[in-house]
This record gives C-alpha cells, sequence and structure tokens, in this order.
C-alpha cells in the first residue's frame, strides 16, 4: 500500500535512526558519541574490522564510508532483513507508537496485480533460457560464443532466444494459464491496432531486466537479423518497468560493491555482461536512452563518486558531454561522478577482450572529476585572442556553475572556475584586477588591494597562455593527465605523516576523515587512507603503502615523501619515534584547520563585499585579511613540522 509523505516524515521522527539499526550492530565506544546522535560501528552490509558504519540521529540517515551503503530508517529494514517496504513501515510504527493508516483496497489490489505479473515475467523468463538451449537456439548460441561469452556467463544473466514467431511466447504462457490481459499489461504481446494480439519479441536474443530485488520486470532484445531496423529492442513501459528509473544489473553491482570500491556505469547490456565475466562485477548501465536524474540517484544510493564510462568516439563524448550537464546541478557534498573515456574506437567489451580486465581498470583509474570536463568543453578548440572572446568564456563557466542547487558546492566550483581562467589567461590581467583597493574580479570576487599577498596571482605566467587554440586531442587527454601543481609543504607533511604513523589516523579520525586539502594529489592519497581504515587495512605503514599502491597512487606517494625529506621534515618520516610525530602532527593539523578556516571566511568575505560593497562588509574584509596575515606569519616562524616541535635542526 501507498503511504503519504506526511505519515512517513512522522514516524520517521519520532524514531531515532539508531534505535532501529542498534537493534542489529554494536556501537564502537571509542568513535561513538551518543549525547550528539552520532554513532559508529562495524558495517552489518559487508564485513569489516575496523567500524566505518555511520549513523547520525540527526539527519536520519547511514552511511558506510567501505561500502558505500547509504538510506533511513526503512531502506536499512528492506536491505539488510529483506523486508517489503510496508512491512518496515510497520516496523518503524510500531516503534513510534503511532497506528497505521487505513488500508486502501485499491491499492492494496493494485500490489496483488503486480506480484501477478512478476510471475509471468518469471515465466517468459524461463521460456526464453529453454528456447536459448533448444534446436530454435543454435544460431543465438553460436553469436554469444562469438561474443566470448561463456555458458555460466549466459546462466547467470539468464539469457535467452525469443523464436521467429507470432505467437509462440503467448500460446505457451496461454498453456500455464496466463491470460491475455496479463500478457498485454507485462508488455509481452502487441494488442494495439491490430485484430490479433501477437509476440513483441521475435528472433531476438533475450536479456532479462531484473529490478534492485532481482525480480525480471522487464526484456531487452537484440536482434539475429540485420535487415531489423530497431537492433534492441525494450519492454515498453508497464506497471512493473518504467525505463527512466532501472538500471541493469542494479542488484548483483550493489552486492559486489559491498567488497569495496565505485559503481561503474557504462552503456550498454554487452558491456555490463562482458565486464562481469572479466572480473567486474560493480557495472551498470541505462536501457538504451540517457542517463537520467532518477538512474543517477540509484548511482548515488550505491557509490557517493559513480564513475561514468564512456566509448571513445566522438558520440561517446558528446554522451559524456550530456551527462555532464545533467549531473552538474545536482552534484552535492558526497555526491558527485567521475568520467572515463575509452581509447578511440573502443567499448568496455572490445577493451577486456582484446587487452584483459586490467587494460580497464587502467581507463577507470584515470577517469577526471565532473569539474574536469565542463572545463575541457567550454575550452576545448576554442582561441580566446580578444578581451570579448574570454569575457564569454568567463560567462558560460559562470552560468554553467550557476546551476549547482547545493550552496556550498557552487561556491567551490565558482572559485574553481575561476582560479583555472586566471592560470589559463595568464598573470597580465592577474596583475590588472590586482590593481585597486576594491576593484572586481572575475566570477564576483573582488580584485585584491595594496598589500595583499594574494594579488600575486601566477608568477612566472606567461599571458600568451590564455590567447591559444586548444586542441580536441589536446583537451580530451587532460581527462587522463593533468599538472596537479605546486604540493602544500604541509598539506603534504600532514599526509606523509598518517602513512608513516597509521596510529594517528584512529586517534585522530574525526579530522583525519574531514581534513580540507587543496591539491589534488594529496586529496586521492587522503581518499586511499579512508578507505584502507575503512576496510581494515590501516593498522601498519605497510598495509597503508600496500593500499597506495593497489590504487595507483604510488607516483604521488613518492612525490609526498620526497618533498618532506627535502624540507627536513623529519617528524613525519618513517623512522621518527610516535611521541615526537604525534606532537608535530597535532602542532600541524591545528594551524592547517585555522588557516583552512580562515581561508573560507575570506572568500566569504570577498563575495559579500562584490555583491554588497557597504563600509561594514569593508571593514569585515580588512579585519579578515588580517587575521590571516596573523596566521601566515605565525606559520613563517614555525614552518611545518620540523621546526614546529623543536627539533628542526635534525635529519
Amino acid at each position: 500500500m501507498r503511504f503519504s509523505d506526511g505519515f512517513l516524515s512522522e514516524i520517521r521522527d519520532r524514531v531515532p535512526i539508531s534505535a532501529v539499526v542498534g537493534q542489529r550492530v554494536t556501537w564502537d565506544r571509542k568513535k561513538t558519541n551518543a549525547p550528539r546522535g552520532d554513532f559508529w560501528a562495524c558495517c552489518p552490509f559487508h564485513g569489516e574490522k575496523s567500524p566505518s558504519f555511520h549513523c547520525e540521529d540527526r539527519k536520519g540517515r547511514y552511511h558506510c564510508f567501505g561500502c558505500g551503503v547509504s538510506g533511513d530508517h526503512f531502506r536499512f529494514l528492506t536491505d539488510l532483513d529483506g523486508m517489503t517496504f510496508p512491512e518496515a513501515v510497520e516496523r518503524i510504527a510500531e516503534m513510534a507508537g503511532v497506528p497505521m493508516p487505513a488500508r486502501d483496497a485499491h491499492e492494496e489490489r493494485r500490489e496483488k496485480e503486480r506480484a501477478s505479473l512478476t510471475d509471468v515475467m518469471e515465466l517468459a523468463t524461463t521460456f526464453f533460457e529453454d528456447r536459448l538451449q533448444s534446436a530454435d537456439g543454435a544460431r543465438a548460441r553460436a553469436y554469444l560464443r562469438d561474443r566470448g561469452l561463456t555458458p555460466a556467463t549466459q546462466q547467470t544473466f539468464r539469457l535467452g532466444f525469443a523464436p521467429d514467431s507470432r505467437n509462440a511466447l503467448k500460446e505457451f504462457l496461454a498453456s500455464k494459464g496466463i491470460e491475455k490481459l496479463q500478457m498485454e499489461a507485462c508488455g509481452l504481446t502487441v494488442f494495439e491496432d491490430v485484430p490479433v494480439s501477437y509476440d513483441r519479441f521475435r528472433d531476438r536474443i533475450m536479456f532479462p531486466i531484473p529490478d534492485s530485488r532481482g525480480r525480471i520486470i522487464a526484456f531487452g532484445g537484440r536482434a539475429m537479423s540485420a535487415e531489423v531496423s530497431a537492433k534492441y529492442l525494450n519492454s515498453p513501459e508497464t506497471e512493473l518497468f518504467h525505463k527512466g528509473n532501472v538500471l541493469y544489473n542494479f542488484a548483483r553491482a550493489r552486492k559486489a560493491l559491498q567488497k569495496g570500491g565505485a559503481v561503474i556505469a557504462v552503456e550498454g547490456y554487452m558491456d555490463v555482461i562482458a565486464l562481469a565475466q572479466a572480473g567486474l562485477d560493480n557495472a551498470v548501465a541505462p536501457l538504451g536512452t540517457a542517463l537520467t536524474e532518477n538512474q543517477l540517484e540509484l548511482l548515488w544510493r550505491m557509490s557517493g563518486e559513480p564513475v561514468l564510462c564512456f566509448d571513445g568516439d566522438k558520440a561517446g563524448l558528446k554522451a559524456a558531454y550530456r551527462a555532464a550537464d545533467m549531473v552538474l546541478p545536482l552534484v552535492a557534498p558526497g555526491h558527485t561522478a567521475r568520467f572515463a573515456l575509452l581509447p578511440e574506437g573502443k567499448d568496455p567489451d572490445d577493451l577486456v577482450k582484446a587487452e584483459g580486465p586490467e587494460a580497464f581498470r587502467a581507463v577507470l583509474s584515470e577517469a577526471r572529476p565532473l569539474s574536469d570536463l565542463v572545463w575541457m568543453r567550454e575550452t576545448s578548440g576554442g582561441v580566446f585572442d580578444t578581451p570579448e572572446r574570454r569575457a564569454e568564456l568567463e560567462k558560460t563557466l559562470r552560468e554553467l556553475t550557476g546551476r549547482i542547487k547545493d550552496e556550498s558546492v557552487r561556491y567551490h566550483y565558482q572559485q574553481e572556475m575561476r582560479e583555472r581562467v586566471l592560470s589559463f589567461f595568464g598573470n597580465q590581467r592577474g596583475r590588472q584586477q590586482g590593481q585597486g583597493d576594491r576593484g572586481k574580479g572575475s566570477f564576483g570576487k573582488p580584485g585584491f588591494g595594496k598589500g595583499n599577498e594574494r594579488g600575486q596571482w601566477n608568477k612566472g605566467g606567461g599571458a600568451a597562455a590564455g590567447r591559444l587554440a586548444v586542441s580536441e586531442s589536446l583537451a580530451r587527454s587532460a581527462m587522463v593527465k593533468r599538472a596537479g601543481g605546486i604540493m602544500p609543504l604541509r598539506e603534504a607533511a600532514l599526509v606523509v605523516a598518517l602513512v608513516n604513523h597509521p596510529s594517528l589516523i584512529d586517534e585522530n579520525f574525526d579530522h583525519v576523515e574531514k581534513l580540507d586539502l587543496s591539491h589534488g594529489e594529496l586529496r586521492q592519497l587522503h581518499s586511499v587512507l579512508i578507505d584502507a581504515m575503512a576496510h581494515g587495512e590501516a593498522n601498519t605503514r605497510e598495509g597503508v603503502v600496500a593500499a597506495i599502491e593497489r590504487a595507483s597512487c604510488a607516483e604521488m606517494w613518492e612525490r609526498a615523501v620526497a618533498l618532506a625529506r627535502r624540507t627536513r621534515q623529519w617528524t613525519a618520516l618513517e623512522d621518527a619515534a610516535l611521541e615526537d610525530a604525534r606532537d608535530a602532527f597535532a602542532q600541524a593539523l591545528h594551524l592547517h584547520r585555522s588557516a583552512r578556516t580562515l581561508h573560507k571566511e575570506l572568500k566569504q568575505a570577498e563575495a559579500a563585499l562584490a555583491t554588497d560593497p557597504t563600509d561594514e562588509n569593508y571593514r569585515h574584509l580588512v579585519e579578515i585579511q588580517a587575521q590571516f596575515h596573523d596566521v601566515q606569519a605565525t606559520e613563517a616562524l614555525i614552518e611545518g613540522f620540523g621546526v614546529s616541535s623543536g627539533r628542526g635542526g635534525r635529519n
């Protein structure tokens, strides 16, 4: 039965989610802060030794940083205990002491009808499977064999064959007592504008499409004849099947993700199946259309940062751009996407057959963030040799980032695009914007007056950089490799210390988990650290380094260590005593958090002055600048780990 949003909200609000989850887990005493409604435990959805499962009463949500599962009261009961949604609602209502609403007879009848339709779809699936193994299915079996699909893979995905007949399936279902109206309701027969209904799928290899619980709700059919206009044919919209709300292989991929990793979205059934046969079970695909918002929400249920993978041709690149336009307004903290383009002329099926699964994993490791794709599209092939063209680029980027609904993410995107524009066009314009005490720069940010060191942007850069055309091939390569910029010393020392002394991660988990790093490579290493912690692999330095190597981040790690050695940050290095490392790390972490907080406040003050140039906002900006300079002066005296602990002369 259906429930009103008001009823669901009421019972959710009355029952802390920790009361629901706490019946199935044991809270970790060290990390849990019960008075604040903040709870940690080992995840009940996947085996682990370290508590990475977070439950927050204030938000009424849970999330596992290890396997990526998340949800509310009802989802916990449906996913872990296998309850139906109405059963989960009844359980929470009972805990809340709220009576269930009166039953809707009409809705209950629809539920029963839907259940009977899934029985019909199961019968049809069995029919297609049997026909694939019959004499009728010889050509289909040969095709699947030529595509490299083993009999075991075919059985796993329950592939079948629809014979070249107008009534073979219809007669089979009728012999099982299935009525004509049920066949039509399942989309198995064509009945409109014809005197006698007939089988929708004929002479096609059949791909059953399961729902989130593994029940077959639709079919995709691949034509055996080259003369058929529609190479792939999906079931029509039915009571069971709404194409834009379903991802192929969702249930299997979600289960595979309990072992870790991110979900991969590819373009078709065969790609998903080929990847699964190669050992990559965490792939899904939309059903013959561009990714929809509802499908993106499904991806985010499995992983906060899914990888969207596209074929390496012009059509694939265009599809990636369309997906970026759809994703951009919806991004939020913990919800984004990365984009991977395959080699020219290859799809996942081709790649794993020719070069093996490692070649595909290499493509995934080079997936770029959404911000890279947006920048690449707007600068690819462009010539920005006039002020008007440069202004047009800025305007376009400002409009694109302005679509982001989440205020915090929108702010950071606008800041990043502003910095990219300044770097792209060189330091000449930065110097011009630095003149004048209250000039206004790109993306609505004010320029910096005299005495503000941040007015010295892009020292040594060339203004001619912004006048060059960026070729499409060069832009595509930017999705694979992008310079990380200068690695900040203190950030590198913090990360190096955490890897070399993993006990610091557990001792400072709340701060380490939320560590705000400005450098891309260090952010990647930080992500590997948290992932290793969640999977119980951060107990030793060797375990963390192994996790870094598995994540293809070894070169980043070596660069960070080299910087720490070169600048004599000895307390961050492997041979430092834990006590020394602990003291220096605490002091550096405090400095880092203070500086990052002031940096954000400075940006907010700049934005406030740009939109509302009052004396009050100007005084506030000057005050924040003074505090920022004080912190910078303190840092100049301390200069990171080595000197901060008073032992800077030691190597």
